[in-house]
């Protein structure tokens, strides 16, 4: 299967293929560690980390690599305004940028990296830049030479006139020239440093994630990735020193996501627009924010919403409804060879599948193809188009297999449905105030009613129910209830 990716290098899709076959070496990069993540992050490893299951899924190995920033002057702010050590600063919110992936279904990367783990190397490139005359010492500082190094602006297409009209020169940098940018940094009191060749400092932002993408992956790799934030100056940045010390090509691949937006502006922590992945978690399932993210191409801006988030959370309400009445249909049901009812539709769900998400991982395509698949389900269970019963229970079979490999791919549909569904109904009956207990029992005599042929009773339970917010469902394994 050929898969292609649009490569913000090139501007234009083509073919992804890797340096040694079968293979794949991917970079995304990590978060800096100061404050909770919001939606706008969630974005990007979600995104990425379906890219990384999406080749495994295809059969390529991927070795996965996303950072950590660690040192930061903001890691460092926060510090000084909490009057706590930069180091419990950023494990802190390492454990919290951990439990919000966990909560979101995000995998760990192969290999994730501390900056502060990691000085010897970044020392090293440093050392090999100035070594290659595309970088210079000042006061304890060490600065790229911007206009040394002829493939600047590359990748974002920036030429270096129209850089120079908006640089600026800030009081007491000792850089040559304004494009110029901080390899390595002087120490400051009360800042964390390490020694180094050029006196005590810690790195600049960018050649930590050249440092760490070249220990894990090689000097010259397949894929780097991260928000389209990041295209200038930090990617761009990153090419120029990886290709000024090795003499060779970076990344091959580079992927960005587009912005989560609210009001059609960036969400950003800098405009003070944002919302926490815990918040959104506060009030809305996290695998219906997952759905969401998913839900628009991951190039594209998505517009957050609470009105989108409900939307996303009832669609994967009806995915474990339908996914839960598959399970009831097919148990202790054998299943047996032969044809498939709607044979020709059901065996184009995991090509169509396959197809969507190798066009440049369109994950909404993928999702929006799977509408036919769950409709036919639904079909199947409740108004089956034929009497035979072995194929309707063979089909239903084929349909759960392929939805839960899909469902691996983009991270979502893979919970025990009962439970999943168990789960939503007590904390939407919490919301609204519904005691679950009462309804059991209006349930069972309502269940009476019928039984003694009492039909006005059991319709006023009915209808009691239904003023309470509850909906029941008589199923041949019994009633049920649900909080709509």
């Amino acid at each position: 299967m050929e898969i292609r990716v649009y490569n913000t290098l090139t501007n234009r899709k083509e073919p992804l293929a890797p340096l040694v076959e079968g293979k794949f070496g991917m970079y995304v990069c990590g978060p800096t560690v100061y404050d909770m993540s919001h939606v706008g992050h969630a974005r990007v490893y979600v995104t990425f980390d379906v890219v990384a299951r999406f080749l495994r899924f295809a059969g390529r190995q991927v070795t996965y690599v996303r950072n950590y920033t660690d040192v930061d002057d903001k890691i460092i702010r926060r510090a000084q305004e909490t009057g706590v050590a930069p180091a419990e600063v950023s494990e802190r919110f390492i454990r919290e940028f951990i439990a919000d992936m966990q909560s979101l279904g995000v995998a760990p990367a192969d290999v994730e990296p501390k900056v502060t783990e990691h000085i010897p190397e970044i020392v090293g490139l440093i050392e090999k830049i100035i070594a290659r005359g595309l970088a210079y010492p000042a006061g304890g500082d060490v600065y790229f030479a911007v206009r040394e190094f002829s493939g600047y602006g590359k990748l974002s297409k920036r030429n270096l006139d129209d850089l120079e009209a908006g640089a600026r020169v800030e009081p007491g940098d000792l850089k040559r020239d304004p494009l110029d940018f901080a390899l390595w940094k002087a120490a400051k009191p009360g800042e964390p440093s390490w020694d180094s060749p050029w006196g005590k400092g810690r790195p600049g932002w960018h050649i930590e994630c050249s440092a760490m993408s070249a220990k894990y992956l090689g000097e010259t790799f397949d894929i780097h990735a991260g928000g389209k934030d990041l295209i200038f100056p930090h990617h761009e940045n990153e090419i120029a020193q990886s290709e000024a010390a090795s003499g060779k090509p970076f990344a091959r691949y580079w992927l960005h996501n587009g912005f989560v937006q609210i009001d059609n502006e960036k969400m950003s922590k800098s405009l003070g627009n944002f919302f926490t992945i815990r918040e959104v978690l506060q009030k809305f399932e996290a695998e219906a924010l997952r759905y969401f993210l998913l839900g628009t191409h991951y190039r594209n801006p998505i517009n957050f919403s609470d009105l989108a988030l409900a939307d996303a959370e009832r669609r994967v309400d009806y995915i474990y409804e339908t996914l839960a009445k598959v399970d009831e249909r097919l148990a202790g049901r054998q299943v047996t060879p032969g044809a498939l009812v709607e044979q020709e539709q059901v065996e184009k769900v995991l090509p169509a599948f396959s197809e969507a998400m190798a066009d440049d991982f369109n994950a909404a395509e993928a999702l929006g193809g799977l509408a036919n698949a769950f409709a036919l389900m639904n079909a199947l269970c409740e108004k089956p188009p034929t009497k035979d019963k072995a194929a309707v229970v063979r089909t239903l079979a084929r349909l759960r297999d392929e939805v839960r490999a899909i469902g691996a791919v983009l991270g979502l549909f893979n919970q025990p449905p009962g439970e999943f569904l168990l789960r939503r109904r007590e904390k939407k009956a919490a919301a609204k105030g519904i005691d679950g207990a009462r309804v059991e029992q209006l349930i069972n005599d309502r269940g009476e009613a019928r039984k003694a042929k009492d039909f006005a009773a059991a319709d006023r339970v009915r209808d009691e129910l239904k003023a309470m917010g509850v909906e029941i469902m008589d199923t041949p394994a019994g009633t049920t209830w649900k909080v709509p």
